[in-house]
């Protein structure tokens, strides 16, 4: 394939305008994570809504649907392994991205018990990666479309497409 074609293949497969935009719920009590994460998800095109509490997260959960939730593990009234409860409750059938200051032990049993529910869980420790949740959310937009996620953490995996265009 001729290289100026071959460009033209990747601009149309990584055009952003093709990408779905994910609809995130961002739950976190610090106004400063919650700014950051929901600035960084509009600046990749996805829709944003916010929830400082546990009682706000549920009610968001129960008014619409979202494809993914950022969700902090200690929120000032309850903990964020209620809003999984409720996710649960609700079959969520999106994507969890816990963002949390608290051990590795905890995110752990946050993942254990999300998946002993069937939610699909990915943790970020803070201080938060802008890049990592770029690339989480990319994927998460890839894969909401149906497509091979492409992107991975610490470097750019390649798919079969561009494979076969290697030659």
């Amino acid at each position: 394939m001729p290289r100026s074609s071959l460009s033209t293949v990747r601009s149309n497969l990584f055009d952003a305008s093709e990408r779905r935009a994910l609809q995130l719920l961002v739950v976190d009590d610090d106004a400063t994570q919650r700014s950051l994460i929901a600035v960084a998800a509009k600046q990749a095109g996805h829709e944003v809504t916010v929830a400082p509490s546990v009682a706000e997260a549920v009610d968001r959960l129960r008014a619409a649907r979202f494809d993914c939730v950022t969700l902090d593990l200690v929120l000032e009234d309850g903990d964020g392994i209620e809003v999984l409860r409720e996710m649960a409750a609700a079959k969520f059938a999106g994507a969890v991205i816990v963002i949390s200051g608290m051990d590795a032990p905890r995110r752990s049993a946050a993942r254990s018990f999300a998946r002993s529910v069937g939610i699909e869980l990915q943790s970020l420790p803070k201080p938060l990666d802008l890049a990592a949740l770029r690339i989480s959310l990319a994927n998460l937009s890839k894969t909401a479309m149906g497509l091979p996620a492409i992107h991975t953490w610490g470097g750019v995996a390649t798919d079969a497409i561009v494979e076969r265009h290697r030659a």
